[in-house]
């Protein structure tokens, strides 16, 4: 009978048996390696608090601030409103370094910001620090916390809005009876979410943080590595990374997430409440703030380093070559783990819970595992490349699987016991149903493995020497010999490496996939 129970799949439990032996092998080489918590000194906790500090501030400051700027997109339709929401999801897929660099261009002690400072005869501020790391994760995490109430404002039916016109309310009746309970339901969820993010940032606190008050847990795992070589410290300092990420997502299962990037974004609601135009202005007042602070980094970088691309020495062009391998290497892993692990959480949600895993482990903690486990048998530094592609994949594989799973339950409902009653199944299934009908959810997150593995400095800062550089991290080390001529044109090669990798896959996946 085609409804009898589905065996599981074979590649499901193989894929979920890899997943859990890195993550698992990881985190228990951390823990038996780890010297206790009474070996940590003033400096160790005081890294502790600043990281929870500026995970709290950054999370608290982009729902803020985030709040006005997707209520304003809820309310009006303008001429580019969908290539402004679409913009918001660039940073997701930005090179962290790269948008660093565009801050600093902006932002920092010789930005665009201070110049103006300078001539209005001002002092000059620095966003080294606190403020630099808050200022960075903002401009990361607003725009996603915009995608995920902009969904809870557009969920809300048309008809609420109409009968409110009809009742004659106005836009603080509106606020206290539709619009605050979706706030509320939704905005300690994204809060969260977004504090998590925070919590497990490296490059943001390498490039702009680093000073004995600006240090955060991730960087403190780096330093006890490359600076200090003390290995137990490290995953000391990981096995807190480790109990602070756990606490964050045992929050997040608490309240219910919408998808970022769902469909619905552009559907017409009429507001009758929004027509005054006071709050036209104050709405297109924060669109512009939004858009300028989005745009202006990413320009400057732009302007900047485009010009000297054709001339960036050897070993950067090296360098982006190792990247393109590596983002190659780990998309391939990612989607090889990733689909059969989609096909079998379609019946097992345990193989779901299973390939979200790696969000646990920051890849620093994965990093700091792998190299204790490697050590006694090889030099770290000799598999850089192949355990940044192993780290790359595992940390990409929670982002696929939210393309890929919603598209496998479609599949199995719709085509299911069709398939079985026709006894279309192994590879015949794969070729001639699974792999068609998925093209386009796994092209889409081929880009964003791709993307986020080409764009990465992580692992890599850990393992690598002089011979195994990437591109994030030969753009750092210029950063660091103040060569900003070069790292501003690196920095534009990153970018579009970046773009045209998603571009590609996603791409890819699109072309034909109807035929």
């Amino acid at each position: 009978m085609a409804s009898r129970a589905q065996p599981l799949n074979p590649g499901g439990i193989a894929a979920a048996g890899l997943v859990l032996a890195l993550v698992l092998g990881t985190l228990g080489a951390v823990l038996w390696h780890a010297d206790g918590f009474a070996a940590l000194g003033p400096a160790d906790w005081a890294a502790v608090r600043f990281t929870v500090t500026q995970a709290l501030v950054s999370a608290l400051v982009s729902l803020v601030l985030a709040v006005p700027v997707a209520r304003a997109l809820a309310r009006r339709r303008f001429p580019g409103r969908g290539i402004l929401i679409t913009l918001l999801g660039a940073p997701f897929i930005l090179p962290v370094i790269v948008a660093v660099m565009g801050i600093l261009a902006i932002f920092g002690r010789a930005g665009v910001l201070n110049d103006g400072l300078a001539a209005l005869g001002l002092g000059r501020v620095s966003i080294y620090g606190f403020e630099g790391v808050v200022l960075a994760h903002v401009f990361f995490n607003l725009p996603l916390a915009v995608r995920l109430l902009l969904q809870g404002w557009l969920a809300i039916p048309t008809e609420r809005f109409r009968l409110a016109a009809s009742l004659g309310l106005g836009p603080s009746e509106i606020m206290c009876l539709l619009e605050r309970p979706m706030l509320r339901a939704l905005a300690p969820g994204i809060f969260v979410t977004i504090f998590l993010i925070c919590l497990t940032s490296f490059a943001v606190a390498l490039t702009l943080g680093g000073g004995p008050k600006a240090t955060t847990v991730e960087l403190a795992i780096y330093q006890a590595f490359r600076f200090d070589f003390d290995p137990g410290r490290a995953a000391t300092m990981a096995t807190l990374q480790l109990m602070l990420c756990a606490a964050a997502i045992l929050l997040a299962t608490r309240f219910a997430i919408p998808a970022a990037f769902g469909a619905g974004l552009d559907r017409p609601v009429a507001r009758w409440d929004a027509g005054a135009r006071l709050l036209r202005l104050q709405d297109g007042l924060f669109l512009i703030l939004a858009a300028g602070f989005l745009i202006a980094p990413l320009a400057a970088v732009v302007m900047a380093g485009l010009p000297g691309v054709a001339s960036l020495p050897a070993s950067v062009w090296l360098a982006a070559l190792r990247s393109l391998a590596v983002a190659a290497g780990s998309t391939a892993l990612a989607l090889i783990l990733a689909l059969p692990l989609a096909l079998a959480a379609v019946r097992g949600k345990l193989f779901e819970l299973v390939g979200m895993l790696p969000i646990v482990a920051s890849s620093l903690v994965l990093g700091t595992g792998l190299f204790l486990i490697l050590r006694p048998m090889a030099s770290p530094a000799s598999l850089a490349l192949p355990v940044t592609v192993v780290v790359n994949a595992a940390m990409a594989l929670p982002f696929c699987l939210r393309a890929l799973i919603p598209a496998a339950r479609d599949l199995e409902t719709g085509y299911g016991r069709l398939a079985q009653s026709l006894g279309l199944r192994g590879r015949a299934r794969l070729r001639y149903l699974t792999l068609p009908r998925l093209r386009r959810p796994l092209g889409f997150a081929g880009g964003l493995a791709a993307a986020l593995s080409m764009g990465d400095l992580g692992v890599i800062a850990l393992f690598a020497d002089g011979e195994t550089t990437t591109l994030p991290l030969q753009l750092y080390r210029l950063m660091g010999a103040y060569r900003m001529a070069d790292a501003a044109a690196a920095a534009v090669l990153l970018l579009a490496l970046s773009l045209l990798l998603f571009w590609a896959f996603d791409r890819g996946g699109r072309a034909d996939a109807d035929a």
